[in-house]
């Protein structure tokens, strides 16, 4: 049903609205091209096909499934804190007084700052699941310049396949 809704005026309204092919929906969701194809396959995420056969995708749809899909409830109701991150620690440095924490969360790579005390008594250190739960008041959006790619390996094994760039790769 949402997929003919949004099929119906595609084309009329693609000059005005952002689209993403698979590979790039596939990025800014997380999960692989194949996963945004069985998606749009099953009717859960709507596309249509442009001039060239590529399967297109609306930005609004895809926020839509992005919001409803990846939104989950807080764990501490008690908290107003929002934005959670979780992941797992990659790297302590302790100071005298305070203490470096990286969190690889996904994609995302998170820096705190916490006091010494704090750090021990969470007892962090690499390799032990935590949380980033982030609260701010100052957040900067940004558009890219450039528009979303799905990350690709480039080399032996990737889109130039086992040869590189310009000739073959050598070890």
């Amino acid at each position: 049903m949402l997929q003919g809704t949004y099929t119906l005026h595609l084309r009329q309204y693609a000059q005005y609205m952002h689209t993403y092919r698979i590979g790039e929906a596939a990025a800014l969701l997380g999960v692989s091209a194949d996963t945004v194809r069985r998606l749009v396959d099953g009717g859960r995420l709507p596309a249509d096909r442009d001039d060239s056969g590529r399967r297109l995708i609306p930005g609004a749809a895809l926020a839509a499934y992005a919001r409803q899909t990846h939104r989950t409830e807080r764990e501490n109701p008690g908290s107003s804190a929002r934005n959670r991150f979780a992941g797992i620690v990659t790297e302590v440095r302790l100071g005298d007084v305070s203490a470096q924490v990286e969190i690889q969360a996904g994609p995302f790579r998170v820096v705190s700052l916490v006091s010494r005390e704090s750090a021990e008594e969470l007892e962090l250190e690499p390799g032990v699941p935590a949380i980033a739960v982030i609260k701010s008041t100052n957040v900067v959006v940004e558009r890219p310049e450039r528009p979303v790619r799905p990350e690709r390996p480039v080399g032996p094994v990737g889109p130039v396949g086992p040869v590189g760039p310009v000739g073959p790769v050598r070890p």
